[in-house]
């Protein structure tokens, strides 16, 4: 008699069940690489101006931002704004200093100063095991010997199911006098989608919709909680892609500076280019050297429709709980 024939149906069960993702944080001195189950989901890099997260892989296994300049450019890429690296955060006014697009006189770089603490964890909700793990920076933003501000930004990833979120948290100081966040709409919090996600270009085949209902061109310059783009990926497979502002952040809800090119950039300081205002200081806001200024932001990478992503609920769990579920 063979006893062991009744473990096999139980045994093939096991082989083939699905297990949830597992994040992994590989830190080398100016990197860190992020793994979820064993695969490059995302890398902080410094080599930049400004620091950046790339790539950013969906749960397809395709990148969901472009490639150009941090790489090669895949076909129907164009090689334009070569300071949007990605996914990033600086502005491209600080006392005067430009930290974004390095067009005026006076330019700036966000210097990485060192890691601070890092986690994993995970947590089951509503019985879906959900991973998660979360990494700290110390930055300074620089003109020569001058520093303008000091920055603590912490990145949490969060895996669950055919969804990532990113979310971003900067803690910014002033530790040399006030410093002066001026009117542009050069800034702030960036992602630079894939070719195949804008709504123009020689493989375009996005859309664009925000939390007013409002798509396309007409959500650049709009105030709206979130905004997202939708496409396919380069494999063809349904994406969405979408920045929450969380309620906490000055002036939410704010501006996007979300463009065909695909650049989708939340900035609460550039009122007067987004409303065609005359008074071109109308967005300025000082820090006060010793205060704080906070801003939080979340990107979810989604792969499926709209309907599946259901952003209308993902933004309240953020508002409310600020936590991926």
């Amino acid at each position: 008699m063979n006893h062991l024939a009744p473990l096999a149906p139980l045994a093939l069960l096991l082989a083939t069940a699905p297990l949830h993702a597992q994040i992994e944080l590989k830190q080398s001195d100016e990197r860190l690489r992020v793994e979820i189950d064993g695969k490059l989901f995302t890398e902080y890099r410094t080599d930049r101006k400004v620091p950046c997260l790339y790539p950013v892989i969906g749960s397809s296994g395709q990148g969901l931002t472009r490639n150009f300049p941090l790489t090669k450019a895949t076909d129907g890429e164009q090689k334009d704004h070569p300071h949007h690296v990605s996914l990033w955060f600086t502005h491209g006014l600080v006392n005067g200093v430009d930290f974004w697009a390095q067009h005026l006189k006076r330019k700036g770089r966000i210097v990485h100063k060192g890691f601070g603490t890092n986690s994993t964890g995970s947590k089951n909700v509503d019985g879906v095991r959900t991973d998660t793990a979360s990494f700290s920076v110390e930055l300074s933003w620089e003109e020569g010997d001058t520093v303008h501000l000091k920055e603590q930004r912490t990145y949490t990833i969060t895996a669950r199911g055919n969804t990532r979120f990113i979310d971003m948290e900067s803690i910014l100081t002033s530790p040399n006098g006030d410093a002066l966040f001026g009117d542009t709409k050069e800034g702030t919090a960036a992602i630079r989608v894939a070719p195949t996600l804008r709504t123009k270009g020689p493989v375009a085949k996005g859309a664009i919709l925000n939390s007013n209902g409002e798509r396309d061109g007409k959500a650049w310059g709009k105030r709206a909680a979130w905004v997202a783009y939708s496409g396919p990926d380069a494999s063809g497979e349904p994406v969405v892609v979408a920045m929450f502002d969380h309620p906490s952040n000055l002036r939410h809800p704010t501006w996007w500076h979300a463009r065909d090119y695909g650049l989708l950039a939340a900035n609460p300081f550039g009122q007067h280019d987004f409303e065609g205002k005359k008074d071109a200081h109308l967005g300025d806001h000082t820090l006060k050297h010793g205060d704080s200024l906070t801003f939080r932001y979340r990107i979810m990478l989604h792969t499926g429709d709209h309907e599946s992503a259901d952003l209308p609920s993902e933004w309240k769990i953020y508002s409310t709980t600020g936590s991926g579920r």
